[in-house]
């Protein structure tokens, strides 16, 4: 698996995120906002990137400015864009969102982002990936559900190591039944599954133990799920449950919590790569996590990897 070329494959969302300037509850009492790149996929490819990883991005913007911006984006921190697509019609997706201390208020506006189609992601491609990594957004709309639902049997078949960020929102997936059935196609490659408590509550429709939540995704089909839990830590179940480990927090000043997710599991997914422990994986991606928490904006365009250990 070290010999395949890029270490990682990310495939859905690349969009521009609208974020609220100033600290505010809601996007009620947002006045103004500043331009980003976006979309967890892109921001795991480009994070991964500054780490020193070779990573790829299948995605699709619109044939506009606002998607010429955003794959230039990404190639500048080193992400291979070349299988980044232009839909000639639907103009480039953008999400709004809150600055906030918690969980930001957002609106998505979908048009791009999901026209990923399978000639995007040919079995040559999947060969030289080691891991294959989406999202729930990515898989929230045909044809992108589809096209990369299929992928992942096939990345699995070509010996990809399969990752998915479960972060469910019945705002962009409102059919929960339907979302747990594609969650539970996805997992069942033996994916490395990443969710946060908040996630895990939008994906019930309500508050779940946590053994409960890691059993259940074991069921599913993944070899290893690290739970988070915001200022608690999190929890890493592994062996297909055989095994956990429980992390402690660590006291951060927030300055800006977007980002905050992808950068933990880029952390993660860099000492997994490295062939640390599950323990380990989770430290180093707590440690990435913090740099992002406790600034604004993107990560620096280079991280020395020795940070995450």
């Amino acid at each position: 698996m070290s010999q395949r070329p890029y270490a990682l494959l990310s495939v859905g969302e690349l969009l521009a995120d609208f974020i609220a300037h100033h600290v505010s509850t809601s996007l009620l009492d947002s006045p103004d906002f500043r331009r980003y790149q976006g979309g967890s996929p892109a921001n795991m490819a480009a994070n991964m990137a500054r780490l020193g990883n070779k990573t790829a991005l299948v995605a699709c913007v619109g044939n506009d400015n606002l998607g010429k911006y955003l794959v230039r984006q990404v190639d500048e921190v080193g992400v291979d864009t070349q299988y980044i697509v232009t839909d000639p019609l639907a103009p480039t997706s953008i999400v709004i969102v809150s600055r906030t201390a918690g969980t930001p208020d957002f609106i998505a506006y979908r048009t791009a982002d999901c026209q990923i189609l399978p000639e995007q992601i040919p079995d040559s491609l999947l060969k030289q990936a080691q891991i294959f990594h989406t999202t729930c957004f990515a898989l929230s709309r045909e044809p992108a559900q589809r096209t990369i639902v299929d992928a992942a049997r096939r990345a699995q078949a070509a010996g990809c190591q399969i990752s998915i960020d479960a972060n469910y929102a019945p705002s962009i997936w409102p059919d929960r039944q339907q979302a747990q059935q594609i969650i539970a196609d996805y997992c069942s490659t033996g994916a490395l599954v990443k969710l946060s408590e908040d996630d895990a509550e939008r994906i019930y429709g309500e508050v779940r133990d946590h053994q409960q939540i890691l059993a259940d995704f074991h069921r599913m089909g993944a070899s290893l799920i690290c739970l988070t839990l915001g200022p608690e830590g999190s929890i890493v179940s592994y062996d297909k449950g055989a095994n956990q480990v429980r992390i402690p927090g660590q006291k951060i000043d927030v300055v800006d919590v977007t980002g905050a997710g992808d950068a933990y599991w880029a952390g993660f997914l860099t000492a997994y790569l490295d062939e640390h422990s599950p323990e380990q994986c989770a430290r180093s991606g707590a440690a990435l996590a913090k740099m992002k928490l406790s600034r604004q904006g993107a990560l620096p365009a280079q991280i020395d990897r020795k940070l995450l250990f």
